[in-house]
């Protein structure tokens, strides 16, 4: 087998799975992580780069730490990434092993997805500007053709998805055409109380760990509230604590609800995945890593 996904949603314990498995069978981790690409967004992204370590060998990864906190990447530029780690990990007779929750790379470069750069539409942008968040969800299921149906839990985010469909929907493009791959899919399963659990647990750590800090060092840095805040999640409901515009109250209770809420959006797109032809094999989370990771080697065939 030429390449393995291990997909599922927050907090299910995914990278320190494909780590060990990688770690197993001489695999290099692909990362399939929309915010992991940023450099100094560590923390609130949940990039756990001490789980790449080990039995005290160090696992390879891609696509993390590839681009300056402020810049806005796409799901283009992700496919284009892809590919070339890809080809790496391949030519050097490893396993790549797709590990994330953002559901829209995954099956982007699963299904080889042809795509476009899309270039910005200012009057669009202008005239979308004051609209809800609400509002501009809606707008977007209304378009036949769109990728991205749940990664867009900012007003910024959500504007985006709209300008890449009103493109297509206007525009005759020379697309790009990745081919399809074959991936065996494991998906980790978690019931929704445990999920929660984890979740605010895991939240609380964060903040522990350093988490405001880390953001207003970002700010200090030069970069600007409102390119944070298109991050949503962690750097949207941080940022405005750090300026101020949420008490800390306000800010965790928010946050902590949007990150149960973006959960559940991941596994709504997962199991829409696999109404659209895809084979998931599902393993329960909470059990003992050497268990799951059985449980891989068993599905897989390994």
């Amino acid at each position: 087998m030429n390449l393995i996904t291990i997909l599922g949603p927050t907090a299910s314990g995914k990278t320190k799975l494909a780590t060990q498995l990688a770690a197993t069978i001489g695999g290099e981790i692909i990362s399939a992580d929309s915010r992991q690409v940023y450099r100094g967004m560590n923390i609130g992204t949940g990039k756990d780069l001490n789980e790449y370590r080990v039995n005290n060998q160090t696992i390879p990864y891609h696509i993390i730490d590839i681009a300056d906190a402020g810049y806005k990447y796409n799901v283009y530029e992700y496919q284009r990434d892809f590919v070339s780690a890809y080809n790496q990990i391949i030519s050097q007779q490893k396993t790549p092993i797709v590990c994330g929750g953002t559901g829209l790379y995954i099956e982007a470069v699963l299904k080889g997805y042809k795509l476009v750069s899309v270039p910005e539409n200012k009057i669009l942008r202008d005239a979308l500007a004051n609209k809800s968040l609400e509002e501009l969800s809606n707008m977007l299921h209304a378009y036949k053709k769109t990728h991205n149906q749940s990664d867009v839990d900012t007003a910024k985010r959500a504007i985006r998805a709209i300008e890449i469909a009103d493109y297509y929907q206007h525009n005759l493009v020379n697309e790009t055409d990745y081919p399809q791959l074959k991936s065996g899919i494991i998906g980790l399963d978690i019931n929704r109380e445990k999920r929660r659990e984890r979740i605010s647990a895991r939240l609380k750590n964060r903040i522990d760990e350093g988490m405001i800090d880390e953001v207003q060092g970002l700010l200090n840095s030069g970069i600007s509230a409102n390119d944070l805040i298109y991050y949503g999640l962690e750097y949207k409901y941080l940022t405005l604590y750090c300026t101020k515009q949420l008490s800390f109250n306000d800010m965790f209770s928010q946050l902590e609800i949007a990150i149960h809420q973006f959960a559940k959006r991941q596994m709504t797109w997962f199991r829409g995945m696999e109404r659209r032809g895809f084979t998931i094999h599902w393993i329960d989370a909470l059990l003992p890593e050497e268990e799951k990771l059985k449980q891989v080697q068993n599905i897989l065939n390994f």
